[in-house]
């Protein structure tokens, strides 16, 4: 047979079947996506800076570009939530990948402010001594270099600074974004390895004490990789289920209501074996983000080891995009199964309220003691997760706003207090630290009573909501069991204001250095946002309300 003739006998299979034409173009809605895609156009920015911009303007130029992005993202969900998109005009963009609704709205808001206000923390080059007349910040001078070999040094000597942070900041709060508002599995499994890279990495950038930076990354990527990789078999496991990675058909396929079952998936979609292993396996990978036990034990080292302006900003965004994700798994996916996951939840979230309180109570660490109160914390919101009724979500909603403020406002602290060695974390150092600042010690002092939910502050109004959300959606039980952490918790949060305010300070202890206005917007911010939220919390509980309904 000639190759002519072979070729005329494939051109005409081809025109008979005529693949090309049904293949639709995408449709995708460049405004309802547009905080998500300002933020990855900056972040790609930021990567060309690094490459074009003479080394002494990047800090600036990097900084301008990254403060400009979150402003003008911040914006764009302002301008969306405003257009009624939150509320009546809520949609699925991007043909299926995207949810534009009110509780994507609010998450992305709170990350957007949070991932501005841990921006401050991360440009501060005032809190360590100047080095061979160069300012320096939190963050190794040359991340490749060996810790303690000549390259390091002679990059310190330099003055050279990791710039690299911002772009890096950039792409994971890009990843943080799309992770709350994915409307199918791969959408979200992309989002997680877009928003966890960074993270890992950030981690390793430590100034100080590298190695046990580099230690810290290490053990975040080695388990944040065990989690995905989970998460990944879970989202094959729900495919195999379904037939599809989409959230709404997965839940119509789960509640039994599909219409059009494809004749291949008929058997497969009978199969409860397939949805229950897959499910858990998903809901096991956003437990390890949220830091819930089991699977907190990343947290405590990953805390202390990470750079802390770094540490503040994983601690706030992180759980707020973790929390969204599990939110609309849980409320959009499987409703159908909610006999199924609201048990296991139950236990979840009573290991981790008792857990992250009562081994909090041993930490003589300042970051690993708000390491294990952070594990407390994830279990609280769990306990609104658990209520499944719009009150449910629009507490958790409300709870991760709070949080997220207080958590980078008490980190943006613990930067300040320093001794020759750097950061001066250690408890006893803490000793006190009200005669020797009483204004740092009083900031830290408002910090601590808002993570043990005393009255007047936004913890108090978010642990109120949360709970008050769990009791009516029939989980009173969880509730005393939280009320019962929350009071193991106060323990140790009570007795480090003690520690700074009855105690006599050593002759040798840490000193606390005066930073820039940077640090002190985030501090500032930190402080009002829970003075607001806890005394006039009823607007933002009312915004919560209005942003707690999912697309479906």
């Amino acid at each position: 047979m000639s190759a002519s003739a072979v070729h005329s006998l494939w051109t005409t299979a081809a025109a008979a079947t005529d693949p090309i034409s049904k293949i639709d173009s995408p449709k995708i809605e460049y405004g309802q996506l547009s905080p998500t895609l300002i933020v990855v156009g900056a972040a790609i920015i930021g990567v060309l800076v690094e490459a074009f911009v003479p080394r002494k303007h990047r800090y600036y130029a990097q900084l301008f570009v990254s403060v400009v992005a979150l402003a003008a993202a911040f914006a764009a969900v302002v301008a969306l939530a405003e257009g009624g998109y939150g509320t009546t005009k809520a949609r699925i963009a991007a043909m299926g990948a995207i949810a534009v609704d009110g509780p994507a709205l609010f998450l992305q808001g709170t990350i957007l402010l949070a991932a501005m206000v841990g921006l401050f923390t991360f440009a501060e080059r005032r809190l360590d001594p100047e080095v061979h007349g160069n300012r320096v910040d939190s963050f190794a001078a040359q991340a490749a270099s060996v810790p303690g070999s000549d390259s390091e040094k002679a990059a310190v000597k330099a003055g050279f600074t990791t710039t690299e942070v911002f772009p890096l900041l950039l792409f994971a709060v890009a990843g943080m974004l799309v992770f709350p508002s994915a409307n199918d599995l791969l959408t979200l499994f992309i989002a997680l390895e877009v928003f966890s890279l960074p993270l890992y990495l950030l981690c390793a950038l430590a100034r100080r004490k590298r190695l046990m930076s580099q230690e810290a990354a290490v053990k975040y990527f080695l388990l944040g990789a065990f989690a995905s990789a989970f998460t990944l078999f879970g989202i094959a496991l729900l495919y195999g289920y379904a037939g599809s990675v989409s959230y709404g058909t997965i839940a119509q396929v789960v509640d039994g209501t599909v219409q059009n079952v494809n004749p291949a998936l008929a058997d497969t979609m009978g199969n409860d074996a397939l949805l229950l292993v897959g499910a858990a396996m998903i809901v096991m990978g956003l437990l390890f983000k949220v830091g819930a036990v089991p699977f907190h034990m990343w947290t405590p080292d990953v805390y202390q080891g990470a750079p802390t302006p770094v540490t503040g900003f994983m601690a706030a965004a992180t759980k707020v995009a973790a929390f969204g994700a599990l939110l609309r798994l849980l409320y959009v996916v499987l409703p159908g199964l909610r006999w199924d996951w609201r048990p296991v939840m139950w236990g979840v979230a009573i290991v981790t309220m008792l857990g992250g309180a009562i081994v909090a109570i041993t930490q003589t660490d300042i970051k690993r003691l708000l390491a294990y109160s952070s594990i407390a914390h994830a279990g609280f919101i769990l306990a609104g997760v658990i209520a499944t009724t719009p009150d449910g979500v629009s507490s958790v909603l409300f709870y991760l706003a709070a949080y997220s403020f207080v958590t980078i406002g008490a980190f943006a602290v613990v930067t300040l207090v320093r001794d020759a060695g750097g950061e001066a974390t250690h408890l006893s150092k803490w000793a006190g630290l009200g005669r020797r600042s009483p204004l740092v010690a009083a900031v830290f002092a408002v910090f601590l009573l808002a993570f043990a939910g005393i009255p007047l502050t936004s913890g108090f109004a978010g642990k109120f909501a949360v709970f008050k959300a769990a009791a009516e959606g029939g989980a009173a039980p969880l509730v005393v069991v939280g009320v019962i952490s929350s009071a193991i918790a106060a323990f140790f949060y009570i007795r480090v204001i003690v520690l700074m305010f009855f105690s006599e300070p050593r002759p040798e202890g840490p000193t606390v250095a005066v930073p820039s206005p940077l640090t002190m917007t985030a501090i500032g911010v930190g402080v009002a946002v829970t003075l607001v939220l806890g005394v006039a919390p009823q607007y933002f509980l009312d915004l919560a309300n209005q942003a707690g309904v999912f697309v479906r």
